[in-house]
């Protein structure tokens, strides 16, 4: 059956229904506002808590979904709501306590969205928090805490910020996820596999995926999204903090690759699996609807921040545009695996791209005309190259950058010739921390240092066998650190000078009350790129 993309049109009306502006807020169709206003609640519609994202320097996008049954197992009546758009309002204020209310108006839960909003405000003061809440008759949301960036070009003495990824709801807790809020971070990015699809049914779990069956249709995806949403620590990260995020591959299938899937099915198919994966990825982030809402099988993720002078993130798609997984072939070659040189030279094909062509033009014109002091590169998988054994010959797995290796030496040679100011990727997928130099020529120890790369372990995930990697270091001397027995996330304190980066582990990711410790901490200092442990 073939995949029809739906192209939706731009609707002037429910745009300025859902705009921030006071003058747009002012206009909300009437009907919609008598109408939240009149609505009895049997349940706290608003039991997925609130988040804001995408954080511009004035403005952000608000987010909550109406589930007063979140996990409501009719697909016709989503998180228990049916019905058309449900119009709510909203408030916005300079202090906690919602006293001093700078932004009030009415915003609409989108039927066709799964009753999601996503209320992209703007004409707010740069560099400051803003409190807000969700209202709906006599229910109200959790108070939330937004934050705009700094001005473009402004001076910024200081950043505090964290990132995270992988977590798997049976593998464990989110208690990382508590502690990184309460470290008070200006913003939080997420690198992927915020939820799993899978049903585990080989490691031990501690709490179990919703319907029990693996997600791969609308209504399944929606309803794993509500249990993650559901668990109080990721809901307290998420009011504390702006989001700013991309996905791996979880959130689809696991080492999927554009329209390819892991175990071969026909990629129009699973096309259809992408577009209900999709929309539910929408319908529960705090992402712009005029950049990212899902047109069938697509929705653009990848974005650039600007933070004064002294941050630009750049947040790239590792999924969506990617090549085809080298050497794809039945029946155990769909997803990643390792390849000798030999035995895959399709690996090394310099047409082949990771992010796609596009995507890499976009991520080359933004570093290469970038005015701030530091460059993050954030995106979903180790870029290292990992070298392994494979019968005792040299080895590299296919899912990560290892199986692109064109496209990683397009992008450090440009980040070399453009001569990028403090260039730094964060990473995750492996559910480890690594801490690695990133060469021109990984093969040649002569080569030069371009940038410096920190992979974050996971939240909950289990890791990939310590001893197996282990071995594989002295091969890789690039890599100065690694550690796949510890869960966590990774917080960063940035200066014009250097920045500090601190590995962050949990007692134990079993515990709903793990304690937090550093395991390490390592510095980049600006103009010299490299790992450095302080």
């Amino acid at each position: 059956m073939p995949c029809t993309v739906i192209r939706r049109s731009f609707d002037r009306r429910r745009f300025v229904r859902g705009a921030a502006s006071a003058s747009f807020a002012l206009i909300a169709a009437p009907a919609l506002v008598r109408y939240a206003a009149a609505q009895a609640w049997k349940a706290d519609p608003f039991s997925l808590g609130v988040a804001s994202g995408t954080p511009r320097a004035d403005g952000f996008v608000l987010w909550t979904r109406l589930a007063p049954e979140p996990l409501s197992s009719n697909p016709e009546t989503p998180g228990g709501m049916s019905g058309g758009d449900v119009g709510i309002r909203y408030e916005i204020a300079t202090d906690d306590a919602m006293k001093s209310i700078v932004r009030r108006g009415s915003a609409t839960a989108e039927q066709a969205f799964g009753y999601s909003v996503h209320l992209d405000v703007g004409g707010l003061e740069p560099n400051r928090p803003y409190w807000y809440r969700f209202l709906s008759g006599e229910a109200s949301s959790a108070v939330g805490r937004a934050m705009t960036l700094p001005a473009p070009g402004s001076a910024v003495d200081q950043l505090r910020f964290g990132y995270v990824s992988c977590s798997n709801y049976e593998h464990g807790y989110f208690a990382a996820y508590r502690h990184l809020a309460d470290e008070d971070p200006q913003f939080v990015i997420f690198l992927g596999d915020y939820i799993y699809e899978y049903v585990d049914e080989v490691h031990p779990t501690v709490r179990r995926h919703s319907d029990g069956v693996e997600a791969a249709t609308l209504p399944t995806y929606r309803n794993r999204y509500a249990q993650y949403r559901l668990d109080p620590d990721l809901q307290h990260l998420h009011a504390q903090a702006p989001s700013i995020l991309t996905w791996d591959d979880h959130e689809v299938q696991n080492d999927y690759a554009d329209k390819y899937s892991e175990f071969f099915a026909d990629p129009e198919q699973f096309l259809l699996r992408r577009a209900a994966a999709y929309q539910a990825f929408y319908e529960h982030m705090p992402v712009r609807p005029i950049l990212s809402r899902p047109n069938g099988p697509l929705m653009r993720v990848y974005d650039r921040f600007v933070l004064g002078d002294l941050l630009e993130i750049s947040v790239i798609d590792g999924r969506q545009y990617r090549s085809r997984e080298a050497c794809y072939r039945p029946p155990d070659k769909g997803g990643g695996h390792l390849e000798t040189n030999a035995g895959c030279p399709e690996r090394r094909d310099p047409g082949r791209t990771m992010i796609g062509f596009d995507q890499e033009a976009w991520l080359y014109s933004g570093l290469a005309r970038s005015k701030a002091k530091w460059n993050v590169i954030a995106q979903d998988v180790l870029m290292a190259q990992l070298t392994e054994k494979l019968d005792g010959v040299d080895a590299f797995w296919t899912d990560d950058w290892d199986g692109y290796p064109a496209n990683r030496s397009r992008l450090l040679q440009h980040i070399h010739d453009a001569k990028v100011s403090n260039p730094v990727v964060v990473s995750g997928d492996i559910h480890s921390f690594l801490a690695n130099d990133l060469k021109l020529d990984f093969d040649d120890q002569a080569s030069p240092i371009v940038a410096t790369e920190f992979v974050g372990t996971s939240i909950s995930s289990y890791g990939p066998p310590y001893d197996l990697i282990a071995k594989a270091l002295p091969d890789n001397p690039h890599i100065h650190f690694f550690e796949s027995r510890r869960r966590g996330y990774v917080a960063i304190d940035l200066k014009p000078a250097r920045m500090q980066v601190r590995m962050r582990t949990v007692s134990d990711a079993h515990d709903p009350k793990a304690t937090i410790s550093t395991l390490k901490t390592y510095v980049v200092e600006s103009g010299r790129p490299g790992v450095v442990e302080a």
